[in-house]
């Protein structure tokens, strides 16, 4: 099942179901489904599964709009336009994160980015990204109901962070620079029984500064503090074993990066998705009742490896995949300009 969330504006909140061309107005049968996260509550409520009350209210809704248009439609226009896959309506009560070093080019990427080039080739990884990276490949997939090695983990902020489709990525005045990463997210919200329930997968765009991360590998934790994007659909069926990717950025109209094709899935990774979610999870802060959580899987591929260029306002990247039906598009935007300058702390 394909599932997105829209707008209508002066009418408010919507969800709706994909069906080929067309989104099903699933709101417009049962007024209560105004988001995913009403919906998930819904049916905690009346003690059926997330898709079992889409589906009921997909086959009694007539309420019927034109997917392309409504992937098309500007972000506070006058007509429907999408938003994220997944929210909450306190931003705060979103965690968002994710998981690096877990595709074979990721651990090239880094390495390169963290190593002098003056190495001598090794049968031993030299760095601790490659290490890290070894720890997966011999320990990440472990036997079910066993707990494999930790993987990489880092945090992106919270649901004010999170853009949606058509929204501008922010390039902060204190950003060195910017980097598209494509990947996968998982979308999970957290039962009233503090159980993690996997919602689906969506495209994500995890949005870092490599730059920054270049300086020194210490610096990843505030590199990934940047917002991200995600969307336009969110997938509950979606088979977490292989999928391929592409990424473009255009400038003026015109291309200056295309990745080519990108692998990601559970065949293409040094951890499993069981044990990524195992070590996110394994913490009882991320398990309280009620939290949503965007968790990003890595990429195998990041244009800053071999580009000679800076991201810039208007710049547009587009992130798509044969198992979607619409790519991911977000135009790179300035941050505030006073967002560079030095913050006084001020005696409460």
């Amino acid at each position: 099942m394909r599932i997105v969330q829209f707008e209508v504006p002066g009418t408010g909140r919507r969800v709706g179901v994909v069906d080929g061309g067309e989104v099903i107005d699933v709101t417009a049968s049962n007024p209560e489904l105004t988001t995913v996260y009403a919906t998930f509550n819904a049916a905690q409520d009346a003690g059926i599964g997330f898709e079992e009350i889409l589906e009921n209210a997909a086959s009694d809704s007539s309420s019927r709009l034109d997917y392309g248009s409504l992937y098309e439609a500007p972000i506070g226009g006058s007509g429907p336009f999408l938003r994220a896959p997944v929210d909450h309506e306190d931003p705060h009560r979103v965690l968002i994160s994710g998981t690096g070093l877990t595709h074979t080019g990721s651990m090239e990427s880094r390495d390169q980015m963290h190593s002098d080039g003056d190495d001598e080739p090794s049968e031993e990884p030299t760095t601790d990204s490659a290490k890290m990276f070894q720890m997966g490949l011999d320990g990440g997939s472990p036997a079910a109901g066993t707990r494999g090695v930790s993987p990489e983990w880092f945090y992106k902020g919270n649901g004010t962070s999170l853009m949606g489709p058509g929204e501008g990525l922010q390039k902060p005045a204190f950003a060195l620079d910017g980097g598209e990463e494509p990947e996968l997210a998982g979308c999970y919200i957290i039962d009233r029984n503090g159980v993690p329930r996997r919602l689906g997968f969506t495209l994500g765009n995890e949005w870092s500064d490599h730059e920054t991360e270049r300086i020194n590998y210490l610096y990843l934790a505030p590199s990934k503090l940047r917002y991200c994007s995600a969307g336009p659909e969110l997938v509950t069926d979606f088979a977490f074993d292989e999928l391929q990717l592409e990424c473009s950025v255009t400038r003026d109209g015109k291309p200056i990066y295309e990745s080519g094709t990108l692998y990601s899935g559970e065949r293409y990774m040094s951890h499993s998705l069981a044990n990524c979610e195992d070590h996110h999870f394994k913490y009882p802060q991320h398990r309280q009742p009620g939290d949503v959580h965007l968790h990003y899987f890595g990429t195998s591929q990041l244009s800053f490896a071999t580009r000679d260029w800076k991201f810039q306002a208007g710049d547009e990247i587009t992130i798509s995949s044969e198992g979607f039906s619409h790519p991911l598009r977000n135009t790179v935007v300035d941050g505030p300009p006073d967002a560079g300058q030095v913050i006084q702390v001020v005696k409460a």
